[in-house]
């Protein structure tokens, strides 16, 4: 990450005119994201279908476990949020943001940048301004309280608008929850403070984040329950949705059968003991399949 910052910083000082401090090329993004299966957007951000990702809404955080540290990565879950709407998931494509504490002369440059792209607004809105419709904002705010702040409920709302469907994970904090909370929106944050965002400097736009113990890239996608976060690489994403749909059909079964209360939890679980059990299941999996 310290790498990918230090390219655009040099490549900012190369070439004033054309600067961008903080972003990484499009054939970077596309590099880095090289295993993405899916089109991409102009930006070179992995682009995972929105079918995909409507029927990623019916998995669990278990379910992902499932798969993720068996195809080496480990490092794509992260959990202890406070959670504005515990029962909404969160799905969407990374978007990522990156800040740091305020350092005077990184600062220059940052709002030079600003003043080159004409924005008036702070660093933080002109992110929120690039949002698109199931994006998650996904912001490193070194989980800063007081002034690590990324919103209150008039910019909640913002990317609401923007998203739809999306949301918004911080490592660092909101404001103003009681305004926030009508939004029908998934929000997972740190903290949450009155104050305004402040003393930080945006660093990094679009390119990898550390989000807890968790590593982001853009255009992952961002999975959140109850339980926690999972940052997905989109080329996994199918057969996370494809598993999910056999152990959806095996707890379904499973739990019907406890609930009548004639079995003992090693009767069936993880797997029916008795072969005739075992048939009847297999039979059962195949009809949910639309299997003959």
């Amino acid at each position: 990450m310290r790498q990918l910052l230090a390219l655009a910083l040099c490549s900012a000082l190369a070439a004033p005119a054309a600067a961008q401090i903080f972003k990484i090329s499009k054939e970077q993004l596309i590099q880095i994201t090289s295993k993405n299966p899916y089109e991409r957007f102009d930006t070179g951000r992995p682009k995972v279908p929105d079918a995909l990702l409507e029927k990623a809404r019916g998995l669990s955080v278990e379910e992902i476990w499932g798969v993720l540290p068996g195809a080496d990565y480990p490092n794509q879950y992260t959990g202890g949020w406070q959670i504005l709407h515990p029962g909404k998931k969160l799905v969407g494509r990374a978007v990522t943001a990156q800040f740091m504490p305020v350092r005077p002369d990184l600062n220059e440059l940052l709002l030079q940048e600003m003043k080159n792209r004409a924005f008036r607004g702070a660093a933080h809105q002109w992110v929120i301004d690039q949002l698109q419709p199931g994006d998650v904002l996904v912001a490193d705010l070194f989980g800063k309280s007081v002034g690590g702040t990324i919103v209150g409920d008039n910019l909640a709302a913002a990317i609401k608008s923007a998203t739809v469907s999306g949301g918004l994970v911080v490592e660092g904090g909101i404001r103003d929850v009681e305004g926030i909370h009508p939004l029908d929106m998934a929000v997972y944050y740190r903290h949450a403070h009155p104050s305004a965002i402040a003393n930080v400097t945006l660093t990094g736009y679009n390119i990898p984040i550390r989000i807890g113990e968790a590593t982001v890239i853009p255009g992952d996608v961002v999975f959140g329950d109850r339980t926690g976060i999972y940052f997905v690489p989109p080329q996994l994403l199918q057969k996370i949705v494809d598993r999910a749909e056999e152990t959806h059909i095996h707890d379904e079964w499973t739990k019907d059968k406890f609930l009548k209360g004639r079995y003992k939890s090693t009767d069936l679980y993880p797997r029916p003991s008795d072969p005739a059990l075992q048939k009847e299941y297999d039979e059962y999996k195949k009809k949910r399949q639309g299997k003959k």
